[in-house]
């Protein structure tokens, strides 16, 4: 039966059921006559039905016999060919059988098979020792050993001796040799040998000398004189090509040298601490005198026939003398004298102790230094010009030592506690000093060294942050010092990240927080001291500006940003401080180009303070900048003889912490600095903000200041050039964005009545094609068509033997919960009977 009878079987069928929902009806969008349609009527549940019967008689049977057999197959290699003849069957068999079994085994197979050899000879035949090396190396016939040697060395040849001996003497009918004997007479017969050769060599070198000189004889006669022109042509040597000077290059090369092991920073570290200590240690020696105690000879052994010519007076023994009364009085300066002596000595011994007992312990030397230089000082100031009388000259040399050991700056300090202590230790030092302070309390303090370093350098890093801010708050600032400090401050933020970042935002936070104090009490804040301005310096310097988001550069550039658009202008100090500011933010943002409004506002309305107050049309003032005011016009300049005098300088933080009064003309050419420093800044912003979309838009209030305004002032002709060309770079930059406007629509078309041509095509049928292509066009198609149902079919095959898995374990679990079930009933029951005979004993 066909499949378009069975349909019509089956649709009879449901009409007669009378269930509507069992049918699909396949609706076609074109009725066309003549066309046999076929499948117009579906029965998609009897079709799944039958399809689900179908897979269940052979994909599960398959799926449950998956791992079943039943059938004996013959695997015999050639057993049902008539073309291979049974030795061949025989012999390819045992070879795949070989195979199959070295297949196996190859894991564990250690090559015993196979042959080693050494030097093309098998190595169980050198292990048997067939060819014994003569120990004589200069025998000749190397290698070789007689018969009797073997025999006798190795055993075996007591027989064969016999056998020889008896041979030979059998006539005579002496006795056989002993074993002993036959060996003395193989050694002895060998020493022989040996000489005979010995001989024979030393009689060949000696012919050879009388012939090498009979031949010098005979060439003396055999050689002729050439002329110098031959001589010289021959002496002249061919130059050397490339090839040959490179290879002697290479040959006298320097090869490369083994070095030493490179020292970790632990090991660096601990060898600096080291040589610190020894520093210090022999600066107070020297501060003691014992450096000279010990330069100075010690009497030597006497003999008993010395003349003692070579004495030296180690101390003055002659003494002064004095009449009283009539009488020599000479029992008044010794008491003096040995008094000044006993006194010397005690402060020496107290210096030596004290030097002693330091040197062991911490060797720091900050309160043991300043004891020594208190002594020194006040023995200076007691020294009498009768002592120098009676010092030797060893003595002045010891008390210059010990001056210049006491002035010397100290090789290790004790970590400051407190600021106090560090700016102790630093005040009245000259910078070089202080850096030398500074650095060696790092290197006494390493992290490696000790465990609590770390907590100390953590702290210094503050109090150096500290007194930086006190350098910066002094009048004048020391800015010198400043500069090399931060160095150091760099040191130990590469050491301790963590804590210094920690600091640097305890510093800008106490700046923000008196920032928004003063804005709430007053409506306004100041700029802050230069102490803050070097603070947010140090932070661009220390920590990366280009990221997008940093735990200390970004509360610093909201720092920054406050101060531009919170702090009014008003006096030539706030301007400087503004521009120092504007400088910062440039350094932050050189590398990420950010761009930032607060910036590009403070530059315009200091433009604006330097130019006369007039109405003009394409820029606004924000905040903090006024158009009509007190300070509106605190940068112009109206005297033709200052603007003549200024010349082009660099801007001074002195002038922004300067307290003293200026003179009109200084005045004058500090705001032409200042508006030169605003025009150079202006400059770099339109360079680094060029390739932005809106550059055009942001530099518009720019270019109409700088064209209407400036132009008309007499300003010197370094910033009118300036200016002039920061109109140009503005210019020159094109239009990278487009304003936007409407769309234009198209105009409607009228109706016209001009008639449409429409092809006609032949249905059925593909257009331009021959007959060939349009069977292969037929053939793709259908492979298509029969591709996409093989795909479906084994989907659906999938997921038929994913349903009976899913089933199988389903059913595996219930099996599983029931036993367990009937387990748990069972073990219950138990209880209950064990507890009901309990209680039934119990009660009896």
């Amino acid at each position: 039966m066909s499949e378009e009878t069975e349909a019509k079987g089956s649709y009879i069928t449901f009409k007669a059921s009378a269930n509507p929902f069992e049918v699909k009806v396949n609706r076609q969008k074109f009725q066309v006559l003549g066309r046999k349609t076929r499948h117009d009527v579906g029965l998609p549940g009897v079709s799944r039905a039958r399809a689900l019967r179908k897979r269940t008689q052979t994909l599960l049977k398959e799926y449950k016999e998956r791992n079943k057999s039943n059938v004996f197959t013959d695997k015999r290699f050639g057993e049902y060919s008539s073309n291979i003849s049974p030795e061949e069957k025989m012999m390819k068999r045992f070879a795949l059988e070989q195979q199959r079994h070295h297949e196996k085994k190859s894991i564990y197979n250690l090559n015993e098979d196979e042959e080693l050899t050494h030097y093309g000879q098998s190595l169980a035949d050198i292990e048997k020792h067939n060819d014994i090396v003569d120990s004589d190396s200069d025998a000749e016939e190397r290698g070789t050993l007689s018969a009797e040697l073997t025999a006798a060395h190795f055993g075996g040849g007591s027989g064969l001796f016999h056998k020889k001996t008896s041979q030979r003497e059998g006539g005579e009918g002496e006795k056989p040799k002993s074993r002993k004997e036959l060996i003395e007479e193989l050694i002895a017969k060998s020493k022989q040998e040996k000489r005979e050769r010995q001989a024979q060599r030393e009689d060949a070198i000696e012919l050879t000398e009388k012939l090498d000189q009979d031949w010098k004889e005979i060439q003396t006669l055999l050689s002729r004189k050439t002329p110098k022109s031959e001589n010289r042509d021959k002496r002249e040597k061919p130059k050397p090509d490339a090839y040959d000077m490179i290879v002697r290059e290479l040959g006298f090369e320097m090869k490369a040298q083994p070095s030493n092991r490179m020292k970790t920073e632990e090991e660096l570290a601990k060898e600096e601490q080291e040589r610190l200590k020894k520093l210090e240690a022999e600066r107070l020696r020297r501060m003691c005198g014992k450096d000279a105690d010990e330069n100075i000879e010690k009497p030597k052994h006497m003999s008993a026939d010395d003349l003692n010519d070579g004495f030296v007076l180690d101390k003055d023994d002659r003494c002064l003398l004095s009449y009283k009364d009539g009488k020599m009085n000479v029992e008044d300066d010794v008491p003096e004298e040995q008094s000044r002596e006993a006194s010397y000595d005690e402060s020496e011994e107290e210096g030596d102790e004290g030097s002693c007992r330091e040197e062991p312990e911490e060797r720091d030397g900050t309160d043991s230094h300043s004891d020594l230089a208190s002594d020194g000082d006040s023995e200076e100031g007691s020294e009498k010009p009768e002592d120098r009388l009676h010092q030797t000259p060893g003595e002045g040399l010891r008390s210059d030592d010990q001056k210049a050991a006491g002035t010397e700056l100290p090789y290790t300090f004790t970590a400051p506690e407190s600021y106090e202590e560090l700016r102790s230790l630093l005040s009245g030092r000259s910078m070089e000093e202080q850096l030398l302070v500074v650095e060696r309390i790092q290197k006494c303090h390493h992290p490696s060294l000790a465990v609590g370093n770390k907590a100390k350098l953590e702290k210094l890093f503050g109090f150096l942050l500290e007194y930086v801010g006190d350098l910066a708050a002094r009048d004048p600032p020391d800015l010198r010092v400043i500069d090399k400090l931060v160095v150091q401050l760099y040191n130990l933020c590469q050491m301790f990240p963590e804590s210094a970042s920690d600091s640097i935002k305890f510093v800008l936070r106490d700046a923000m927080h008196e920032m928004a104090g003063m804005v709430e009490t007053r409506g306004r804040a100041a700029f802050p001291g230069l102490d803050v301005l070097i603070y947010l310096k140090i932070t661009g310097l220390l920590f990366p500006t280009s990221d997008f988001w940093h735990p200390v550069v970004t509360p610093a550039l909201v720092c920054m940003s406050q101060l531009l658009t919170k702090c009014p202008i008003l006096s030539l100090q706030d301007v400087v401080k503004g521009l120092f500011v504007c400088c910062l933010f440039l350094e932050y943002v050189s590398l990420s180009q950010r761009f930032i409004p607060e910036l590009i506002n403070f530059l315009l309305g200091i433009l604006y303070i330097a130019t006369p107050n007039k109405q003009s049309q394409g820029y606004t003032l924000v905040h903090p900048f006024r158009a009509l005011g007190k300070n509106s016009e605190l940068l112009l300049v109206s005297d033709k003889k200052d603007m003549a005098t200024w010349q082009k300088t660099s801007l001074s933080l002195r002038w922004a912490s300067g307290l003293r009064a200026w003179t009109t003309t200084e005045a004058n050419h500090i705001r032409l600095s200042c508006l030169a420093v605003c025009l150079a800044l202006l400059k770099r912003c339109v360079l680094m903000y060029s390739t932005l979309p809106s550059f055009h838009a942001i530099t518009r209030p720019l270019r109409a200041l700088l064209t209407e305004h400036l132009a008309d002032c007499g300003h010197p002709c370094e910033l009118q050039e300036l200016s002039q060309s920061i109109l140009t770079e503005m210019e020159d930059q094109k239009q990278l964005c487009r304003p936007l406007v409407c769309e234009k629509s198209k105009p409607v078309p009228l109706k016209l009545f001009t008639p449409r041509l429409v092809k006609v095509l032949e249905f059925g049928r593909k257009q331009g094609s021959s007959k060939e292509e349009q069977e292969r066009k037929r053939l793709i198609h259908k492979h298509k068509r029969e591709f996409k149902g093989a795909v479906r079919e084994i989907r659906r095959d999938n997921q038929f033997l994913a349903r009976m898995q899913l089933s199988e374990i389903m059913e595996r679990d219930a099996e599983r919960k029931r036993k367990v079930k009937q387990l748990c009933n069972s073990l219950a029951t138990q209880e209950g009977e064990w507890k009901a005979l309990k209680r039934r004993r119990h009660r009896r």
